[in-house]
């Protein structure tokens, strides 16, 4: 029997950097009546906020509900949970100063290299490499950039695998992971889905076969492989319409 639902964000629960819709929020507000809800993204805590917790308050969350909302931060190497007023950070795993500033100059050397850094198509005040404490990421076209230019960039992943086959050249000690439409996620090796998943089971003490996962991005190589890879049942989806469509099949046997 299912304990939890996880999920991928960006094209799994939403359109990339957006809020999830009305609809999306009402479908999770129902499954935080059954299931702990748990997403899992290289994203940092103010967009889990953004797109995820403002519109289910929106839609009316009551906070008994939101304690069965778990936050797994930057593919989960940090951890917040909603104590009844605020949320709370339980761990988090930051990277050194050296670390940051290795990754930081690797990943703009090779996009520079391969002429993928496109700094001049940036909106006032946004930024290419974002530091986000446990893992350092890259966004081509910056945080803010329009969802269609996002989406236009890089539809096939082809710029982003020459960016990250240049990085391992540079520094293999650390690991390249594609995630959302324009991103490079870089971190200590482990610290992928895998660390999160890991900490999700040891934190909410349930086992691999009470997980269900959603994801767009589960095959090798792509964010959400390495869920995949350790065995935890997992449903890809294209988008956030294939998971809402599944969330209201699980809703309807649950309260049958």
């Amino acid at each position: 029997m299912k304990k939890v639902l996880g999920f991928d964000i960006d094209d799994t629960l939403n359109v990339a950097k957006t809020p999830i819709t009305e609809e999306m929020a009402k479908i999770l507000t129902e499954c935080l009546n059954y299931y702990k809800i748990c997403p899992i993204s290289g994203q940092k805590f103010d967009q889990f906020l953004i797109q995820i917790v403002d519109p289910l308050k929106a839609v009316g969350v009551t906070d008994e509900q939101l304690k069965n909302l778990h936050l797994f931060v930057a593919q989960g190497t940090q951890y917040y949970r909603y104590n009844g007023t605020d949320w709370e950070q339980v761990y988090d795993y930051p990277l050194t100063d050296e670390q940051v500033e290795k990754i930081t100059e690797t990943i703009e050397k090779a996009a520079r290299k391969l002429d993928y850094w496109e700094e001049d198509k940036l909106k006032p005040g946004d930024e290419i490499i974002e530091n986000r404490l446990t893992q350092i990421t890259f966004s081509a076209l910056g945080q803010t950039a329009g969802t269609e230019e996002k989406y236009a960039w890089d539809p096939d992943h082809k710029k982003r695998e020459e960016i990250v086959a240049e990085c391992k050249k540079l520094a293999p000690e650390f690991e390249y992971e594609i995630g959302g439409t324009t991103s490079i996620n870089a971190f200590i090796p482990g610290m992928n889905k895998v660390f999160g998943m890991t900490h999700l089971l040891e934190e909410l003490d349930v086992k691999k076969d009470e997980v269900l996962y959603f994801g767009d991005m589960t095959q090798p190589g792509g964010n959400d492989y390495p869920i995949v890879e350790m065995g935890v049942d997992t449903i890809t989806v294209r988008n956030f319409e294939d998971t809402s469509y599944a969330l209201r099949g699980i809703l309807g046997v649950t309260k049958n």
